[in-house]
Formats: C-alpha cells, structure tokens, sequence
C-alpha cells in the first residue's frame, strides 16, 4: 500500500512539473512575442519618419507645380516642366501616403504568419514607392529647378537655360545605369556591400522593415520549436 502511495504521489508530482514547465514555456514565448513585436514597431519609426517628410514633399512640389504652369501657359518650356512637377508631386504624396497607411494599420495581434505577410506587403510597396520616387531625382531635380526659375514671369527664358540639355543628358545616363545595374545586380544574384548599402540609401525605410521581419522570424522559430 505505502509503494502504491508512492507511486501516486510520484505520478502526481510528475504532472504538476510538467504543468509547471508548460506555463513557464507558455510565459516564455509570451514575453519573447511581446519583446519582438515591440522591436518591430520601433524597426518602423524611420519609415514613418521618412514617408510623413516624402508626403510634405509631394505636397510642396504640387504647389511649386500648379504655381508654375499657371504663370506660364504662353511657355511650353515651362508649362511642361510645371505640368510634370505637379505630377511627380502627386505620385510622391500618394505613394508616401499609401506606404504610411499600410504600415499603420498592422494589427500586432494577429497570429505571427499574417503580421508576416502584411509585411512582405509594406515592403513591396515601399521598394515600388523608392523606384518610382526616388530613382527619378537624377532627372526631377533639373524640372524642379527650372520650375523654381518659372515663377519668375519678367524674364520667361529663364526656364530654359543652356545647361539644362547637358544636365539632363547626364541626369538620363544616370538614370539608366542605376536600372541597368540594379537589374544586372539582381539577376545575377551578387549583392556585394555596396549594392546592399545603395540599397538601403534609395530605399528609406526598407531596412527598417527587413528588420522587423527577422523579429518576426524569431518568434516563429520560437513557436515552431
């Protein structure tokens, strides 16, 4: 009878250190999941910083736009120049605001595998937004100041002086050496240090979110362990 009490109270405290062990386990991913997540929401702060400062961008490049062609409808010159700033702007807010709406409406409580996705997401876009707004400025720097000299009405050639047809030239082959090099970089699979470190200069914010997806592949390590 004593061996069979024994036994039961062996088989008992058995069980309540396996219980134990599973609460601490359970407490353990817990708090990793709350240490990562709050990691990830802190890798994000420079994308918000980056896009709100994109977004005024594109903003005072449509007012520098409209304030340009509107002055200058009798110049093609300068109607073009206002024409495509006021554009470009546009595309440079809605882009920035597109990529600050998606990164704020991450729900942090969702199961790790869908906070995943979304932030594969958030970083296709901003790759996207970085190409189609950030990658022009070898070119939009050159409209931007000619746009700038289209405010001025007393003197209407002050849009379109000589050097323009140089800078733009050199702007172009800037241009498309970056995309030739991009393209070739990618495709041959040779991310040196300095395609990586072009890479995260282009793409602002991009690396705050490659980030946040380690932080979330540790913590599903953690869970499939």
């Amino acid at each position: 009878m004593q061996n069979m009490i024994d036994i039961d109270d062996l088989r008992w405290a058995w069980q309540r250190l396996g219980e134990q062990m599973e609460r601490s386990e359970s407490i353990q991913l817990q708090l990793l999941r709350e240490a990562r997540l709050a990691g990830t929401r802190r890798s994000l702060r420079g994308l918000y910083i980056g896009q709100s400062l994109q977004l005024l961008l594109g903003v005072g490049l449509v007012v520098l736009g409209v304030a340009c062609w509107t002055r200058n409808v009798d110049v093609a010159g300068l109607l073009a120049a206002g024409i495509i700033v006021h554009a470009f702007g546009l595309l440079t807010a809605v882009m920035a605001g597109l990529v600050l709406v998606l990164a704020g409406t991450i729900d942090y409580s969702l199961p790790v595998l869908r906070i995943q996705k979304r932030m594969a997401l958030l970083l296709r876009l901003q790759t996207l937004n970085s190409s189609a707004c950030g990658l022009p400025w070898w070119v939009m720097w050159i409209v931007v100041v000619v746009a700038f000299a289209g405010l001025d009405k007393a003197d209407p050639a002050a849009g379109t002086p000589a050097w323009v047809t140089a800078s733009l030239a050199i702007g172009v082959a800037g241009l498309l050496g970056t995309w030739a090099w991009s393209a070739w970089s990618r495709r041959s699979g040779r991310r040196s240090r300095l395609a990586a470190s072009i890479d995260r200069s282009v793409a602002d914010g991009a690396d705050g979110i490659r980030r946040g997806q380690r932080l979330l592949d540790e913590i599903a390590r953690f869970e499939r362990d």
